[in-house]
């Protein structure tokens, strides 16, 4: 139903489900949770119940004002368009570009490459390749960030970028990338991951977090 909240099917350590939960609490929208493990039982995203709901079989998908949206970014920028404050791209055409870009690099240039589907079928050399793509990711990134980024990646406004950096970071750090490589980027992570919205849809919180990992 229309006036129903949100509900969100996700995965506490997915990074993609972790963008459009920062994406809620920044915009102070109150949504349900439901779990889609991708480990368990062999990875329930992948049931017939679940391809109904997204057939790429991946989560975040969101049901929302009677529709159902898969894919982050498309997600995010629906919930943009349809409550726009406070916004999440820049009034300035210019530095929307260079926050789309900043998605993009993210969304298609780093992340697909070390999302558990990929590493499943990479076996005993998964650390390496997902590494690999993320220091590639991240030799891109952390000039282009040096130009736009003020206290956060583009000036002085929290944007899809920081929404999309933060949960990259994360995984860089789970796969123990070197992240004094990049100063920037630990630097605006440093600063994103202190502000509530950030810090309370951390994967160490959610409500499937398995109690080892919980904060």
């Amino acid at each position: 139903c229309v006036t129903c909240f949100p509900v969100l099917y996700g995965y506490f350590r997915s990074s993609c489900s972790w963008r459009v939960r920062i994406a809620f609490a920044l915009k102070g929208i109150e949504y349900e949770q439901k779990s889609v493990n991708l480990i368990k039982d062999g990875g329930q995203q992948l049931t017939d119940q679940f391809k109904a709901i997204n057939p790429m079989q991946q989560v975040p998908a969101v049901t929302i004002d009677g529709i159902t949206l898969s894919q982050s970014l498309a997600i995010i920028q629906y919930i943009e368009e349809t409550r726009p404050e406070p916004r999440l791209l820049p009034a300035d055409p210019k530095q929307r570009g260079q926050v789309r870009i900043i998605c993009d690099i993210i969304a298609s240039g780093i992340q697909p490459l070390q999302n558990l589907y990929v590493l499943q079928k990479i076996g005993a050399d998964k650390v390496q390749w997902a590494q690999h793509f993320i220091n590639r990711g991240f030799e891109a990134l952390e000039p282009i960030l040096k130009q736009t980024a003020g206290k956060y990646c583009i000036g002085d406004e929290i944007s899809m970028a920081d929404i999309c950096l933060v949960p990259q970071v994360y995984n860089a750090e789970r796969f123990k990338v070197d992240m004094s490589q990049f100063p920037t980027i630990r630097r605006l992570n440093q600063t994103l991951i202190e502000i509530d919205a950030f810090k309370a849809t951390h994967p160490s919180c959610q409500p499937d977090t398995p109690d080892d990992l919980q904060a």
